[in-house]
């Protein structure tokens, strides 16, 4: 009888129960045939340390890390990749064998994949980008294409004060534009990103035209329900490239399950599917 020890990793989060993270582990898990449990785990701030700590203690390779925790997790951790520090937030974390943990933030390299494996021609070197919104995820994605070469990031946000405090976190290639300029601001931008929950179900639409957009311009949504957003059908509508945000969700768990289960998942419609389905 073996005694071999079965890999453990899950989500956590407060509330859980709606993270679509244990379909798309569990359907790699079930593809490749191997030996793990993928969990959902349901810690309130008040017990995240100490949940988070008995975790590691279980027998858990690493979990992901969602709302509200992601950038609480930062304080407890021992090591922390330039990625979750330049980024200020992390959702990847692994339970060394010394009992430290570490933390990482794979949300911009998710963003960066889906967009080459979407849109291969893209090319966002040496031109501006427009990222809409000023929260979490965009914090991933300003990184994140600052990282792959914009000239410049324009940042807009509902709340101005907010977007100047991200510019403020990245430097002088982020610049603030009044939130009534957004559909101006797309003039020359080689890439145009909605990172606000507008469009999303049950929310009010984004309120922009495509009208000064540059037509080789790439547009992504990182809202995924619906998976055609309001904002990607009126480009879609101006006949500009969209990139749906469903394959950020995909690509940014890769780097996580590789570590956990010791294999290099892919990331394809099959995949998609699995998860859309859940």
């Amino acid at each position: 009888m073996s005694n071999e020890v079965i890999p453990l990793a899950g989500v956590v989060g407060w509330p859980i129960k709606h993270s679509k993270s244990p379909a798309l582990h569990g359907h790699w898990l079930k593809r490749y045939g191997l030996p793990g449990e993928y969990r959902r785990i349901a810690l309130s701030p008040e017990e995240f340390e100490s949940g988070l700590r008995k975790l590691a203690k279980k027998g858990f390779k690493g979990v992901n890390v969602t709302i509200p925790h992601k950038e609480a997790v930062l304080k407890l951790a021992d090591s922390i990749t330039d990625s979750a520090a330049l980024i200020g937030a992390a959702n990847t974390i692994h339970f060394h064998a010394d009992g430290s943990i570490g933390a990482d933030n794979t949300d911009g390299y998710g963003f960066i994949q889906n967009l080459r494996q979407s849109a291969p021609q893209w090319n966002p070197k040496t031109k501006p980008a427009l990222v809409i919104g000023a929260g979490g995820a965009a914090r991933a994605v300003v990184w994140a294409l600052l990282n792959e070469g914009a000239s410049t990031v324009r940042l807009a946000n509902r709340t101005r004060i907010r977007a100047e405090n991200l510019a403020n976190h990245f430097g002088a290639k982020v610049e603030v534009v009044e939130w009534n300029d957004v559909s101006e601001a797309m003039d020359g931008a080689a890439t145009l990103v909605n990172t606000t929950s507008l469009g999303m179900e049950g929310q009010p639409e984004l309120r922009v035209h495509f009208d000064d957009a540059p037509l080789d311009a790439l547009v992504t949504d990182i809202v995924y329900a619906p998976l055609i957003t309001p904002f990607l059908a009126k480009a879609q509508a101006r006949g500009l490239e969209t990139v749906d945000g469903l394959g950020m969700l995909l690509h940014q768990a890769v780097p996580g399950f590789e570590s956990w289960f010791e294999k290099k998942p892919e990331v394809d419609e099959d995949l998609r599917q699995a998860v859309l389905s859940a």
